[in-house]
């Protein structure tokens, strides 16, 4: 084929330039333009026929050129294949063919020819062989980078102008900075090693310029303006950036190697020292300053991602003052395996340019140590690079040498600069090693024997870098000799801390049958509201813009929602817009959150309205005036563990809001359940960090099979101890209304798990009076006032939608010898109330629990024991047999055991 003949093997590039010059001749540079817009376009193309068309011509100087354009379109897409980024194979990159320039029909009779380059390195022209030094220079040093995916021609524009200009060596006092830093991560890391042998710490040993990065990062931050970094991060040289970059003591650390910190301490039973959080405060030598902070994190290692990403959103909502967009800076720190491995990444990555998640652009580390805990790269990942996962976002990504500082501290500053500018993510991949073992406790050499021999004869990066700098005359060995001694120093000044240590005394032992703090309920705070309120939040329910057209099946349910406080009618959603509207009056600010949560997975919410004509939106409950806080109602991906985390995070960093995230289904909820267990319900324990997160988990056995119908009360109510979160199944709207009021204005606030209804969102029977709203408080437990307590002889106890099944069916049979209690809150466990209302009927009657829920689910298991110590007689369950699954699949399945359910309460 002639093409082949005439570009060889890269005969793509040249066809993927064309397409670009098709849909925007600007998006490719001058040399390219000239030549398809010539009559020499010597391009073997396949026409639409099937047919190939081909032009011949001789070799004249615009082919030429392109050839050369070519070859350094090739090298900008593909350099990064032969960079020398890997520390353990210095000088050993192979070749690739396509960036042969031979491969371009160039010969070697060409290396002197002079050609036009269009700017290339600042150039007009310049010979092939300049080229060729330039093209290595650029793309095939330390630094790989990958940007020719990005889509915005002004992106890669910008990143090009970059990379493709000559890169000035630091000058001696920032060479000394760097050398100092690496010599402080070293040091720490070494005096660990020594004193503590046997430890799990996961060193940065061979990555220990991941903190020259950190430093570059914040120092070039500190210079623009911004105030605030927040850094999420697993185990890997957590430590050391506590330490070197956080400001953590070293007595501070040093005491949680010695088992030394109070077991009774704020943070409950605590947590191991490569799970905790710092803030502190990062200081340049200039005396500039940034505040800093590392979120907590459990070992399941890119869960934090998320986390880091809501609490750097609520950051910067709470910091908006009209200047910096983006005033806070989300740095987070990855493993290479866990990059690639963990789902979790991918998640986070496809928050970044939403409207309800993004944070401007986050900056990505991977300290990629070439390996997993025991597994290689071919075993752990199917892309070439660890980091090929952020392609999808269109992130560009810097793979860096760990063992050229000089480079990192380049690359680094290039990703912050890209950031600032355009808003979006951006990896660093730090390549690097693991001198030890996973954990400091195995022998990696069993299973990586070749690695473990190159990394046991390699220096440390810091001794390479002095050697560098010494040969290079960039500095003398007096200056060397100066940071050893800097480096010696922080070793002595680890040693005196340590040796200052107090002796451990051996913690007293906790009582076993300590009370649990569950009865302990915090006093309820007033959340009645005035008439006036309530009529002022349901006008902005149909007050919408002059010339704005509400569709024509929503505007009904809007108009319904005014004539409901007259009525008495009052059903869920409008509660819950009651609700949140009088939070917004009084103050406090609502993020909602969740798959089609701004219209309500049940078509019932409509917090958010869509100009039928124009498709422009409104927002009913965000003009309720100028005093009113700021509700923030978004649709989340289709996510439940990354967008729970991301709420989680962002309850953290905003107290004062009442943040919910709703689950489409609650069923649902169990792809979160990382997010569950080691956050919501055991982070005030383990690091004495206290949540308000509320979980809206739609729940209910109605038919629609094992899927869309649980949301696995049993479960949560596993997790209840300690007073640690409120889980609720309210039965009324005037209940749901004060729940949610209670939770936002309740200044001692725990997570909330509220299990919300379904079908009871349109039932005539669930609706509540306004002077419901107006009084009172929410009920734990609603008592039955329907009933001659002297005739009672029977008492169901239930929660949810099962009583207006079984108070229908008493109904019907006409019974009096039976009441039924509604338990609101399932925990904390309201015993005094239940206590008082058993109390009221005859100590002979029988009671018993009622659910729908299969008897190995709900919440029986949990309420036997509570309700057994109330009552003299042994309570049985009432409820669907023991299955591994919620609910049956069949409709008419579900309807006769629902029937059947309903009529043993009462037998």
């Amino acid at each position: 084929m002639a093409s082949q003949s005439r570009f060889g093997i890269n005969e793509w590039l040249v066809d993927e330039q064309y397409e670009r010059y098709l849909n925007d001749p600007g998006s490719v540079d001058r040399t390219w333009r000239e030549f398809f817009a010539s009559a020499v376009p010597v391009i073997g193309r396949q026409a639409r026929n099937g047919s190939t068309t081909t032009h011949d011509s001789t070799d004249g100087s615009a082919v030429k050129a392109v050839r050369v354009a070519a070859l350094i379109e090739a090298y900008r897409v593909r350099g990064h294949l032969v960079a020398d980024t890997d520390p353990l194979t210095t000088g050993q990159v192979v070749a690739h063919p396509e960036l042969d320039f031979t491969a371009f029909g160039l010969r070697d009779d060409d290396l002197q020819g002079e050609f036009v380059v269009d700017g290339f390195g600042g150039q007009a022209t310049m010979t092939l062989r300049d080229v060729l030094d330039s093209l290595r220079e650029f793309y095939c040093r330390s630094v790989g980078t990958e940007y020719m995916h990005i889509q915005s021609s002004q992106e890669r524009r910008w990143v090009q102008q970059r990379i493709e200009s000559p890169q000035p060596r630091p000058d001696v006092a920032e060479q000394l900075q760097i050398l100092y830093r690496l010599g402080a991560a070293e040091a720490f890391e070494t005096f660990l090693q020594t004193k503590y042998v046997g430890h799990k710490r996961y060193s940065l040993e061979g990555g220990e310029s991941a903190i020259v990065l950190l430093d570059a990062l914040l120092l070039r931050s500190i210079r623009t303006g911004v105030k605030d970094a927040v850094i999420g991060m697993a185990h890997r040289g957590r430590l050391n950036v506590l330490a070197n970059t956080i400001g953590k003591s070293y007595a501070e650390i040093f005491h949680e190697f010695e088992d030394a910190v109070d077991i009774r301490s704020v943070q409950g039973s605590g947590d191991v020292k490569y799970h905790l959080g710092a803030e502190g405060t990062y200081r340049a030598l200039d005396g500039g300053t940034i505040a800093v902070s590392v979120v907590a994190n459990p070992s399941h290692l890119e869960i934090v991602g998320p986390v880091a990403q809501g609490v750097v959103r609520a950051k910067q909502e709470s910091a908006a003052d009209g200047g910096e967009a983006f005033p806070v800076l989300p740095i987070v720190v990855h493993g290479d395996a866990a990059f690639a491995g963990q789902g979790v990444v991918s998640e986070t990555l496809n928050m970044s340019q939403l409207p309800g998640y993004r944070t401007g652009g986050t900056v990505h580390i991977v300290i990629n140590n070439q390996v997993g805990f025991t597994t290689s790269p071919a075993s752990s990942r199917s892309s070439t690079y660890a980091t090929d996962v952020a392609r999808s976002v269109e992130a560009p990504i810097f793979h860096v040498n760990g063992d050229d500082p000089e480079a990192v501290v380049r690359v680094a500053r290039l990703a912050f600069d890209y950031r600032q500018t355009f808003h979006k993510d951006v990896v660093i991949d730090l390549i690097c090693y693991r001198r030890h073992g996973h954990s400091e406790v195995d022998d990696p050499s069993i299973t990586q024997p070749a690695m473990y021999d190159r990394i046991d004869v390699r220096d440390s990066v810091r001794k390479l870098y002095a050697e560098a700098l010494v040969r290079r005359g960039d500095i003398g060995e007096r200056q060397v000799e100066g940071a050893l001694r800097d480096y010696q120093g922080h070793l002595e000044r680890a040693f005196v801390e340590t040796r200052a240590l107090p002796v451990p005394h051996s913690p007293k032992p906790v009582p076993v049958n300590a009370p649990d703090a569950q009865n302990a309920a915090a006093p309820q705070v007033a959340t009645a509201i005035t008439e006036a309120t309530a009529r002022h939040v349901i006008a902005s329910q149909t007050g919408v813009p002059r010339g704005f057209t509400v569709h024509a099946r929503v505007l009904p349910q809007l108009q319904r929602r005014t004539t409901m406080l007259d009525a008495g009618t009052i059903d869920w959603a409008t509660a819950e817009a009651l609700s949140i509207g009088s939070l917004l009056l009084d103050g406090v600010p609502v993020r909602l959150a969740g798959q089609d949560s701004r219209h309500g997975t049940f078509g019932q919410r409509h917090a958010v309205l869509i100009d039928r004509r124009t498709g422009a939106e409104h927002t009913p409950l965000s003009s309720l005036g100028s005093q009113a806080a700021s509700f923030a109602p978004y649709d989340s991906m289709l996510s439940e563990l990354g967008a729970l985390a991301f709420e989680y995070g962002y309850s953290l960093a905003r107290p004062e809001a009442l943040v919910l995230w709703e689950a489409q289904f609650g069923d649902f909820v169990n792809g979160a359940q990382t997010v569950i267990d080691e956050y919501i319900s055991s982070s005030e324990q383990k690091w004495g960090q206290r949540s308000g997160v509320t979980l809206l988990l739609p729940h209910g056995l109605e038919g629609q099979g094992p899927d869309h119908s649980s949301g696995r009360i049993e479960r949560f109510l596993q997790l209840c101890a300690q007073g640690n979160m409120t889980v609720a199944m309210p039965s009324l709207p005037g209940n749901y209304f004060h729940l949610l009021r209670q939770q936002a204005l309740d200044e001692h606030r725990r997570p909330l798990v509220v299990f919300t209804p379904k079908s009871m969102l349109r039932s005539k029977a669930a609706t509540s009076k306004l002077t419901e709203l107006t009084t009172g408080a929410f009920r734990p437990v609603i008592p039955d006032e329907t009933v001659d307590t002297a005739r009672i002889r029977r008492v169901l106890v239930c929660s949810g939608k099962v009583f207006y099944d079984l108070d229908a069916y008493r109904r019907s049979a006409d019974l009096s010898d039976t009441a039924i209690v509604r338990l609101e809150r399932l925990y904390p466990f309201p015993e005094e109330e239940l206590g008082a209302e058993l109390a009221r009927f005859p100590t002979e009657a029988e009671v018993r629990w009622v659910q729908e829920e299969p008897e190995n689910q709900g919440a029986w298991s949990f309420v036997a024991p509570c309700v057994d110590r109330l009552v003299s007689r042994p309570v049985e369950c009432v409820s669907r047999p023991p299955a591994p699954a919620p609910a049956v699949g069949s409709a008419r399945r579900h309807a006769g055991e629902q029937k059947d359910l309903v009529m043993s309460a009462f037998r």
